[in-house]
């Protein structure tokens, strides 16, 4: 392992080819791990790996949990993680300023392939943004179960007491009494095509623009918590579902993309180092909706540092060790 100074020093200097680079940690990451006995068999000794992620609190967790696990396989790993927006680490991964970042099929498909129909299949989904972006120099490693995708959620009592479970049993209760449709929703969610508007199509249902409470980004949790609303917008991994104790509703014609999560580096990269993969895949197996909910938790709402969330969790899954 590098020294913190020297640490240091290369983390500065990688920031400075990212415009808008943006780092949170208020240390040096304790990188100093073993291998534990559920990590894969590999060996990057003297292998500079530069990490990336995007700057909410999932991204940086499995930021951080990358670079234990390629660190206890011997890596030099430099942290570039909290990426100030999506195009931003996009752009990082394919110019070389980053080596390996996890990214979203949805994400990819509509954003950065700029395809209009995503595909309900989640495997199809994945297969068609991993074809796509070959050409991009980009390589998908295999997707986990985690699905960041979009939901509505009620509080459980209310779940229970309406005997609610799908989006379409929602669309039955607004249609047979409209004062029931109340909906906490964040501002860009009301008019994207694959938001709200699209929702009340796909479903058949409409809310009287009265019925609609506007906030700002994640101050829906709270509203819906408190019952200011019957229904919210949630993204199905937050840590804020559990804590609120919150009913997902299924999205039963799904209508939402998918957004299953990826280890991502270029093609030239992974010729270079084939191990990368081996190292991660324990964490693809083990990455779904729940853990993340269960990690998000911690930091979001317990006030945890990512740096210790991940680690712990991976001690924990006997991926690394401590010396």
């Amino acid at each position: 392992m590098t020294g913190l100074k020297t640490r240091l020093a290369a983390l500065a200097a990688s920031c400075l080819l990212l415009s808008g680079c943006g780092l949170s940690s208020s240390f040096a990451l304790p990188l100093d791990v073993l291998a534990g006995p559920n990590a894969a068999k590999a060996d990057l000794t003297g292998t500079r790996i530069i990490v990336g992620s995007k700057d909410f609190t999932e991204q940086i967790i499995v930021g951080h949990l990358t670079e234990f696990m390629l660190a206890a396989a011997g890596a030099d790993v430099v942290d570039l993680t909290n990426i100030q927006g999506s195009n931003s680490s996009r752009q990082a991964l394919v110019s070389g300023d980053i080596d390996v970042q996890w990214e979203y099929t949805g994400t990819a498909w509509v954003s950065y392939l700029a395809q209009t129909d995503p595909i309900p299949d989640e495997a199809k989904q994945f297969e068609a943004v991993k074809a796509a972006d070959k050409e991009n120099g980009l390589e998908w490693l295999d997707y986990a179960a985690l699905n960041n995708t979009y939901a509505f959620a009620m509080r459980k009592q209310d779940a229970q007491a309406l005997g609610i479970s799908t989006t379409s049993q929602i669309a039955e209760l607004v249609k047979r009494d409209p004062s029931q449709g109340v909906f906490c929703l964040e501002t860009e969610f009301v008019s994207r095509s694959d938001g709200f508007p699209g929702v009340q199509k796909a479903y058949g249902f409409t809310v009287p623009p009265g019925n609609v409470k506007i906030f700002g980004s994640g101050a829906v949790y709270a509203a819906l918590g408190n019952g200011a609303c019957k229904f919210g917008e949630v993204y199905t991994t937050d840590g804020r579902i559990l804590a609120l104790d919150l009913t997902l509703v299924e999205d039963d014609k799904k209508f939402f993309p998918q957004y299953n999560i990826a280890p991502v580096v270029r093609t030239d990269f992974l010729r270079e180092h084939p191990q990368v993969k081996d190292v991660l895949d324990p964490l693809v197996e083990r990455l779904d909706n729940r853990t993340m909910q269960e990690l998000s938790a911690k930091v979001d709402v317990e006030g945890a540092d990512p740096v210790e969330v991940a680690r712990d969790y991976l001690v924990e899954e006997g991926i690394i060790a401590l010396p």
